[in-house]
């Protein structure tokens, strides 16, 4: 067990290069993770349920504890991250698929990796974990209509059916590692400590399958 705890901190730590890593081998050997792209939904929810099953019902108490940083940090997810996607689409004029992925990108919510980095980076991981539940609670709602107004004007973007997706694949695997940690708080705190290597991996073979399936088109 302890060997997998410092896998998970070193791998956790090193997330960047990994994804790169993966990314860059994608991009030109795309045969090594095409074999991902059917589970590109499931590795999503599974990188939600982690987090979920990191969270407790008592940790919903700081959003209320601190209204204020975590309402502007909320602010500033939807509201400057999506609008700056969109000026960066104008910016380089980029072709409509790619403008609508950038701004799809910008309007999505924190997770898991966001946490992370600010508990490496010695940053308030409260407030991370606040901003964390606030931004993803609003995600069914948010995303869908900033993509839509922002990026509607490129592709036709069906915001209800984003609505129900995001919904299924965020929403209710956060909701049910919560409730996996309240039942089970005992066996979950002894094996959350590798919860991030199972979190990494799964980003990185998202990664991997995107880009391996767009890797003519990059």
């Amino acid at each position: 067990m302890q060997t997998l705890e410092q896998l998970s901190n070193f791998v956790s730590r090193y997330m960047a290069l990994f994804v790169i890593l993966i990314a860059g081998i994608s991009l030109f050997q795309p045969w090594t993770f095409i074999w991902t792209v059917p589970w590109i939904t499931i590795l999503l929810g599974i990188v939600m349920f982690g987090m979920g099953m990191t969270l407790r019902f008592a940790d919903f108490k700081l959003v209320l504890q601190r209204p204020r940083d975590v309402f502007i940090g909320t602010v500033a997810q939807f509201g400057i991250m999506p609008l700056l996607a969109w000026a960066l689409a104008h910016a380089f004029a980029l072709p409509p698929e790619l403008a609508a992925g950038v701004i799809l990108v910008g309007t999505c919510p924190g997770g898991t990796s966001s946490n992370v980095m600010t508990y490496l980076a010695r940053g308030d991981v409260a407030l991370s974990v606040s901003m964390t539940m606030a931004s993803t609670i609003l995600a069914p709602i948010m995303t869908p209509l900033l993509t839509l107004w922002l990026a509607g004007q490129w592709i036709d973007i069906p915001a209800e059916k984003m609505m129900i997706s995001i919904a299924q694949v965020v929403i209710a695997p956060i909701i049910l590692g919560i409730l996996i940690n309240h039942f089970f708080e005992r066996p979950v705190q002894k094996a959350i400590k590798i919860l991030p290597l199972i979190s990494v991996i799964a980003i990185v073979l998202i990664v991997g399958g995107v880009v391996s399936a767009n890797a003519e088109r990059i």
